[in-house]
């Protein structure tokens, strides 16, 4: 027998294949999210026909808002499944849900073709998405963190985000090369329908490779007596403070990101005057610089802390808005729109990247999933998912084409209120905790 026989080390464990899996069904939740914004246009025309273009227009963004009120009811419905049954379980779920009301979309008959009936399709498809992207943004943050090292949250907590960047490459790519090559007619008879129909063909990948993966190491250790019975009610009782700063950090983030990401090629085309393509390729730069630069910020955030690259974030995007949407309306060129919106791209990428590892640290792991996903979708509900409706009021109500950068820099204040109470809570978290172990 040899001296000093060691037992071979585990081989360490390789996170990819996981943050993968849950990237690409992050990805075309977020895809088919988008590219109803970015049809809203076409589909106000289509099923909300009115005599008055604002109204109509009024009518397809209110619907996308629409699908932000049942963003809470999924956040607590899923989240709550994905802290009893597992991350797994509820990913699988939640991207099964979104294919169906994709679905009901690409396939919906026109108001010319059965009136009333047809909106409602609508309305109710959008609620299904919301519903399932709800659940989407607990499980996902919960399964990419336990499956990272613990010094490298931030970073593999961040792909949420770059895939969120990828979702837009993917919705304005099809979208401008949609409204480049198909006429006014054709894209308004079926040409919409296909940007509808791709992300169905994506959806049967993603929730294969959902169905095989395995569930978190984190997850599997908790055993029935630590499991929550109702993690919704520990989280509006024991985490209710942690979860509403959570939903304030998250506020300026979303608000930014829905008015520049999503309601922009809207903008372009209505204020600016710029053509749909052109609008389309801008959102396509601020998709590729989110993709390219999350990552980078999240390991940022591993190294300098969370807190600290979130509040510097957050004051650029509060003091960059209105010269933003000023440079815009003082020279709408296609060059000028490129410019900005690939600043903007570096912007949303430096507010949303060290977000997903940062509301994951306030929260146990029994109730992970509830907590991230109520603090961020009670926030995006109320600060993003309405935010092209409020801007496209306030437009009209102030006659200001610079109304939008009034909303963000509203919600930047509240957001480093936040971030600035959450930290002084975490600093006396840490101290008590310390005081204890002595």
């Amino acid at each position: 027998m040899t001296k000093n026989t060691r037992s071979a080390a585990p081989a360490p464990h390789n996170p990819w294949r996981e943050i993968c899996a849950a990237s690409i069904g992050n990805a075309l939740e977020f895809y088919d999210l988008l590219i109803y914004g970015y049809f809203a246009i076409v589909i106000g025309q289509l099923f909300f026909p009115s005599h008055d273009a604002t109204t109509s227009l009024l009518l397809s963004v209110g619907t996308f808002g629409i699908s932000f009120v049942t963003r809470p009811l999924g956040s607590i419905i899923l989240g709550s499944y994905a802290d009893r049954a597992g991350r797994k379980a509820s990913l699988t779920v939640s991207i099964a849900l979104m294919m169906l009301g994709t679905a009901m979309i690409a396939f919906a008959p026109t108001y010319e073709q059965i009136g009333i009936v047809s909106p409602i399709i609508i309305i109710v498809a959008r609620m299904l998405q919301g519903f399932s992207t709800g659940g989407e943004f607990g499980a996902a943050t919960a399964f990419m963190v336990e499956h990272a090292d613990a010094k490298r949250r931030g970073f593999f907590a961040s792909w949420q985000m770059s895939t969120q960047g990828l979702a837009t490459v993917l919705a304005a790519g099809v979208s401008a090369l949609l409204s480049q090559f198909l006429s006014h007619d054709q894209l308004t008879e079926w040409g919409w329908r296909v940007a509808f129909a791709i992300g169905l063909l994506i959806g049967p990948v993603g929730l294969y490779i959902r169905r095989n993966i395995d569930e978190t190491a984190d997850f599997k250790k908790l055993g029935a007596a630590q499991k929550e019975k109702s993690p919704l009610r520990e989280v509006f009782g024991r985490d209710r403070r942690n979860m509403l700063l959570g939903a304030g950090v998250v506020a300026a983030a979303t608000a930014f990101n829905y008015v520049h990401k999503l309601y922009m090629p809207t903008y372009a085309v209505k204020q600016l005057h710029i053509p749909a393509t052109s609008s389309f390729v801008g959102a396509v730069v601020t998709g590729v610089m989110l993709m390219i630069a999350a990552p980078v910020v999240g390991a940022m955030s591993d190294r300098f802390g969370r807190l600290r690259v979130m509040l510097w974030a957050l004051l650029l995007v509060g003091v960059t808005t209105y010269p933003l949407f000023l440079l815009l309306n003082l020279f709408p060129t296609f060059g000028t729109l490129l410019a900005v919106q690939a600043l903007v791209g570096l912007l949303i990428a430096a507010s949303l990247a060290p977000l997903p590892a940062l509301l994951a640290d306030i929260f146990p792991t029994s109730t992970r999933g509830t907590g991230l996903a109520l603090s961020y979708n009670f926030s995006v509900t109320l600060f993003g998912g309405f935010a092209p409706l409020i801007v496209t009021w306030l437009i009209g109500a102030t006659h200001s084409k610079l109304a939008p950068s009034y909303y963000v820099m509203g919600t930047a204040v509240l957001s480093i209120w936040a971030v600035v109470a959450l930290g002084r809570r975490m600093h006396g978290a840490r101290a008590t905790a310390a005081a204890t172990a002595r």
